[in-house]
């Protein structure tokens, strides 16, 4: 009785009991800012779950959302506790005879709840890959959620039948198609200098390579169809870029699918990609000429002034606010036009389609 008074009068000050039994309290509580008029009839064992309120249908209203709320939690509370509970010896012991059959040497690691398993493998070219299966309740019935660093989606056929063995093959199959791509992709970054992305993932199917003088091509490979003539465009100053897309138009013809992407590149733009070793600072400055900055929200400088003895790079935002700032420049459209902020000379501002 004592411990039911006082967790009572605790949470709500603002009752009193009102008979010598005190099994009816009665004052105010606060909700959601107001104040009400609340009456609690305990029974005679004072158990507080059995008690009946007896108040105005607003705090009734309240009370009931905060109900709903209490029920979700403990439902997903009891989720929470099922999920948590260990798995069976049956369940653990089909499920290292299936990591057997795999191979010991294949598996990465595993959690203690037995329901991520994540298996290594190696390319025919030695690069090391990761798969993560993640196990759901009714396995083997229901097919895993499996997780990889692919270019391209990657969906596992299954069966009631089906085990880890099906997976692991089925994820050496799909390395094996990709391994052509990841040729192509590799040469790339060994050999040129790759400004975009700084840490490519498997799965990076484009790349911003360096051609110097501040130019820069964007190329996307297609991974089905590596040494084909890929997606691509020129960044950089008009006199740098232009001359190359002529040479890429007149030497189309000389791309052969079954050289590399990277060779193919050299022949029909008729140039050797420098190298990050060989490149000075002075033929590739990547610092925005406004901010000084290289890298700004995951993006680098690819606005370039067309001034041959400026070249100055900028980020496509930083140069957006200097022109809107001045009052000598002027907007067509979306295309603004001004003067660099290093020589002064007139510069061009074509904004892309998302905002600034």
């Amino acid at each position: 009785m004592a411990d039911t008074e006082a967790n009572l009068l605790r949470h709500f000050p603002l009752l009193l009991p009102q008979n010598r039994e005190k099994t009816v309290y009665e004052g105010f509580i606060s909700a959601q800012g107001s104040d009400f008029h609340l009456r609690i009839v305990l029974p005679k064992d004072l158990q507080l779950k059995k008690a009946r309120l007896l108040c105005s249908w607003q705090l009734k209203n309240i009370l009931n959302e905060y109900h709903q709320v209490v029920q979700q939690e403990v439902a997903l509370k009891n989720k929470q506790e099922l999920c948590a509970q260990p798995p069976s010896c049956s369940f653990c012991k089909d499920l290292l005879t299936e990591i057997g059959a795999v191979g010991w040497d294949k598996l990465a690691c595993v959690d203690s709840s037995f329901s991520t398993i994540k298996l290594k493998a190696d390319d025919a070219s030695g690069r090391k890959h990761l798969i993560t299966v993640k196990l759901k309740a009714k396995y083997p019935v229901e097919p895993p959620d499996c997780v990889v660093d692919f270019p391209v989606p990657f969906s596992v056929s299954w069966t009631p039948q089906s085990s880890l063995v099906n997976v692991y093959s089925q994820f050496l199959a799909a390395l094996e198609t990709l391994k052509a791509f990841w040729d192509v992709m590799d040469e790339i970054d060994e050999k040129t200098w790759v400004l975009e992305p700084e840490r490519p993932p498997r799965s990076a199917t484009s790349r911003r390579i360096a051609l110097g003088n501040n130019g820069s091509i964007n190329i996307e490979v297609d991974p089905r169809h590596p040494t084909m003539l890929p997606e691509f465009c020129f960044l950089g100053a008009d006199h740098v870029t232009k001359p190359l897309g002529i040479k890429l138009r007149s030497n189309i013809h000389l791309w052969d699918p079954e050289n590399s992407l990277l060779q193919n590149l050299k022949d029909v733009l008729e140039i050797d990609f420098p190298a990050r070793a060989v490149l000075e600072e002075s033929d590739f400055s990547m610092d925005c000429g406004i901010c000084y900055a290289r890298h700004l929200n995951g993006a680098i400088p690819d606005q370039v002034c067309n001034n041959p003895q400026c070249g100055q790079p900028f980020h496509q935002i930083c140069l957006y606010e200097w022109l809107r700032g001045l009052s000598t420049s002027r907007q067509s459209f979306n295309v603004f036009f001004g003067d660099c902020p290093y020589c002064s000379k007139p510069i061009t501002l074509k904004m892309s389609g998302r905002k600034p």
